[in-house]
C-alpha cells in the first residue's frame, strides 16, 4: 500500500514549518479530493495557514513533486519494463478572470494552461506515478512547445543510464501519442546509442506520412507488406471512453510490419537517415456506419513475428492510463474549480492534488 507520508518523505521547501505545513495540507486534501480548499480546511486558521503555504516563494510545484519522483524510481525498480507515458492536456480556468498569469488556450476567449506529466505504468497498466512534469502558459513559441516531448525522452534516457548503472534490469520504453512523432527523438535515441549509452525504447503513434529511402511513403510500405495475422477486442462505445454509457461493438484488425529507413524532413539540423519499424493494425469489415480503427505506430524495435507485433499495439493501449489519470485530476479531484489569486499559486496546489 502507497502511504502519503511516504510521498511526501524528504520534501525540502527549505523551511521545517513548510515542509510540514506542506505535508498537512496534502494529508487535507488527500482525504477530500472533491472539495475546494477552504471546504477541505478544517476552520479559517487552518484555511489560511494553506494560502500562506502556497503563497511562499519557496513552495513550487516541482518542489513539492520531487519526493513523489523518487518513489515513483523506487518502485519502477520493481519491474522488468515500464512504460513511460508523456501526454499534455489544459486546465481550463475560463471566467476566473481574477487569476493573475493565465494563458490562452485553443481559442482566444478561453484561459487556463498547459500540464504535461510522464506517467510510469507497468505493461499490466499498475500505475506506478509521475517521473517529469512541466506545466506552461501561453503564450509560447510552437518550436519551443515541442520541446518538451524531446526533453521528455532525454529524461527517460536519463533514467534507463541511471538504472543501468545501478545494475537495475528494468527497461523502460518511451510511449506517446502523434504529437510526439518528431524526428528528434528518433534522432537522440540513435545519437545516444551511437555514443554507447544505454536507451530507452520508443513507441510513438505516427503523425506524418514521412519519406523513407526507397522513394514510397511509409505508410504505403507497410501496407505493401505480408499479414503477421489478425486479433480482436471488444472496442467501447465513444461516450463510454469517456467514463459515459454506450454501445461498443467487436474489431478485429490485421496487423503488419515491417522495417523502413526514414529520410530527414527537409530543412532539418539532422543528416542521417533513421531506421526504425513501422506496424500496422487496420481493422476489417467494420460496420457500415463506423470509420475502421486503425493505429499506425512507429518503434525503434524489431517487429517481425505477430506477437511482436501483438506487445507493439498491447502496450499503445496502455497510453489510456494518463487519459484516466487527467480525468481524475479534473472530475475527480476537480482541479479547474480551484479559486487562487495567481499563477503561481495555482501550480502548487495542483500538484498537492496530484499526490
Amino acid at each position: 500500500m502507497i502511504r502519503l507520508s511516504d510521498e511526501l518523505s524528504g520534501l525540502d521547501l527549505g523551511d521545517a514549518r513548510l515542509n510540514k505545513r506542506a505535508c498537512h495540507l496534502a494529508q487535507t486534501l488527500g482525504q477530500h479530493p472533491d472539495r475546494s480548499i477552504p471546504a477541505a480546511c478544517r476552520g479559517w486558521d487552518e484555511t489560511k495557514a494553506a494560502y500562506r503555504l502556497l503563497d511562499s516563494d519557496k513552495v513550487t510545484a516541482q518542489k513539492l513533486l520531487e519526493p513523489h519522483y523518487r518513489c515513483t524510481r523506487e518502485r519502477m525498480m520493481e519491474h522488468d519494463t515500464v512504460l513511460c507515458i508523456q501526454d499534455t492536456t489544459e486546465l481550463d480556468y475560463t471566467g476566473k478572470n481574477d487569476i493573475e498569469g493565465l494563458g490562452t488556450l485553443n481559442y482566444e476567449n478561453r484561459k487556463g494552461f498547459y500540464l504535461h506529466p510522464t506517467l510510469a505504468v507497468t505493461p499490466q497498466r499498475l500505475p506506478l506515478g509521475i517521473i517529469d512534469s512541466w506545466s506552461w502558459a501561453r503564450p509560447l513559441e510552437e518550436a519551443k512547445e515541442s520541446i518538451r516531448w524531446v526533453e521528455g525522452y532525454q529524461r527517460i534516457n536519463e533514467l534507463q543510464q541511471y538504472l543501468w548503472e545501478q545494475a537495475f534490469d528494468t527497461h523502460l520504453v518511451y510511449l506517446a501519442d502523434r504529437e510526439a512523432d518528431l524526428f528528434a527523438i528518433y534522432a537522440e535515441h540513435q545519437k545516444q546509442q551511437q555514443a554507447g549509452r544505454q536507451t530507452a525504447d520508443w513507441l510513438i503513434r505516427c503523425r506524418h506520412d514521412r519519406n523513407t529511402r526507397t522513394g514510397e511513403k511509409l505508410k504505403a510500405t507497410v501496407e505493401q507488406s505480408p499479414e503477421l495475422g489478425r486479433v480482436a477486442f471488444d472496442l467501447p462505445g465513444s461516450n463510454q471512453r469517456k467514463g459515459q454509457k454506450g454501445k461498443g461493438r467487436k474489431v478485429t484488425q490485421i496487423l503488419k510490419a515491417t522495417r523502413v529507413t526514414l529520410l530527414p524532413p527537409q530543412n532539418s539540423a539532422y543528416r542521417q537517415p533513421i531506421e526504425v519499424t513501422v506496424v500496422l493494425a487496420q481493422e476489417i469489415n467494420p460496420p457500415k456506419s463506423e470509420a475502421p480503427i486503425q493505429w499506425l505506430l512507429l518503434t525503434n524495435r524489431e517487429v517481425t513475428a505477430l506477437d511482436e507485433a501483438e506487445k507493439m499495439l498491447d502496450w499503445y493501449l496502455c497510453r489510456w492510463q494518463i487519459e484516466i489519470f487527467f480525468r481524475i485530476l479534473k472530475s475527480g479531484c476537480k482541479i479547474e474549480e480551484l479559486q487562487l489569486e495567481k499563477i503561481e499559486r495555482l501550480e502548487p496546489a495542483v500538484m498537492l492534488y496530484r499526490h
